[in-house]
């Protein structure tokens, strides 16, 4: 391997660190990637019809999203091929042997660099996963305009990017091991690491920092967290630049409720004036204000194709499907006037849902258009619910839980 020392860290510790037998028991899911929130976000509720789904995988590291995607299209009946790309050989090991124990094999394994993707894997692709690897380049708009070059026109990307505030603490004691660990061998820099951090003042930001704690689960994470060679944050606006740069926009960010003012703010005079906001600067806004937001992830399309890659509820034939494999329970368990609590790394967030949540979650299925969904929920019981009355709690529910990445749209 070069003399680089993000290649010379990745071949030491692959990340995040994975045992391939541990696919016999669990899938690791998350964003971006997840299949249903792709179809939602990239392509209005509708896979490409008639032919494969391309998709490449940019810096795959050890696998989550790979793995991921290539599971969820077997287990949806999705053809697809699947191109793997990234620098480490450790790292395709351990990716590929968690392809083997699960018997994928639409997957496509490569080494190499994203810069040279037109050469090694020319598109189009129709998806690409590049999950937490810009940040780590040396030029990232040139990794982003070389993704960007083998994206088809009616495709997108699923981004991920180290965001500031949230990892406050995380850069000043990067710096400190630099200055203590420089070259150094890998080994020796984690045992430094070690060292240090068992003796940090209790002044020190990244221990006043409760959100972090990747270098408490492995070696790898520590490694990645603190010890990283080439790591920069991205805020809101710098990464709205970047995509900007590369011709590409932002079609939404993943969980849209995080990055509403109205999340954080109450008040009526305040939020008169946010709302003048253009969208992008109330995601900015919404970051400074809460200052926990660790990554941004976002997918991103063609300039001028946002609006039209989202799936829109008022369209016609679009069927909801839940996103967890335990929601269908936890729905039917939902009283009316009931509320869903969830805490967003230390802010509390309760939304009100509809009446008829229950009776219309039990329903949701992935299958079932919106207005057979009303027919359902009427021959349930609620006769005496009009279909206006319907699709007003419907839009409510959905915003709701929509916006916590619980809720998706799909063509059956």
């Amino acid at each position: 391997m070069s003399g680089d020392p993000v290649a010379t860290q990745y071949e030491a510790y692959p990340y995040p660190a994975r045992n391939p037998r541990d696919e016999r028991r669990r899938l690791v899911e998350g964003s971006p990637s997840h299949l249903d929130e792709v179809a939602h976000y990239v392509f209005a509720g509708r896979l490409p019809q008639g032919r494969p789904l391309r998709a490449l995988v940019a810096g795959g590291g050890t696998g989550d999203g790979l793995i991921m995607l290539a599971q969820h299209a077997a287990d949806r009946g999705v053809a697809a091929e699947i191109v793997y790309l990234d620098l480490s050989q450790a790292s395709r090991a351990i990716a590929e042997a968690r392809a083997r124990e699960r018997g994928l094999t639409s997957i496509r394994f490569l080494q190499g660099s994203i810069l040279d993707i037109a050469t090694l894997a020319p598109g189009p692709f129709d998806y690409i996963d590049c999950c937490g690897v810009l940040h780590h380049l040396p030029d990232p708009l040139a990794g982003l305009r070389a993704l960007a070059g083998v994206m088809g026109p009616a495709g997108g990307m699923g981004l991920m990017l180290y965001a500031p505030y949230g990892r406050e603490g995380v850069y000043p004691l990067q710096s400190a091991l630099r200055r203590l660990a420089g070259g150094q061998a890998p080994r020796e820099r984690l045992a430094l690491a070690r060292h240090l951090l068992d003796g940090l003042p209790p002044t020190n930001g990244f221990l006043r920092n409760p959100w972090l704690g990747d270098h408490r689960a492995s070696d790898a994470g520590l490694y990645d967290l603190l010890l990283h060679d080439r790591d920069r944050p991205y805020t809101v606006g710098e990464m709205a630049a970047l995509v900007d740069a590369a011709g590409l926009e932002i079609a939404s960010f993943i969980q849209p409720v995080r990055y509403r003012p109205d999340t954080y703010v109450k008040q009526p005079r305040l939020l008169a004036q946010i709302r003048t906001l253009p969208a992008l600067e109330q995601a900015a806004l919404a970051e400074e204000l809460v200052g926990n937001i660790k990554v941004h992830v976002a997918y991103v399309v063609a300039k001028g194709r946002a609006a039209a890659a989202v799936a829109d509820p008022g369209a016609p034939g679009l069927c909801p499907v839940l996103a967890e494999s335990g929601m269908p329970e936890w729905a039917r368990a939902v009283r009316p006037g009931s509320a869903l609590t969830l805490d967003m790394d230390g802010v509390p967030l309760r939304l009100t849902l509809p009446r008829l949540t229950g009776a219309i979650l039990s329903h949701v299925d992935g299958k079932t258009p919106i207005p057979d969904l009303y027919r359902a929920v009427v021959a349930a019981g609620a006769r005496d619910v009009s279909f206006e009355a319907f699709q007003g709690q419907f839009a409510q529910l959905y915003a709701a839980l929509n916006g916590v990445g619980k809720l998706y749209l799909r063509h059956p």
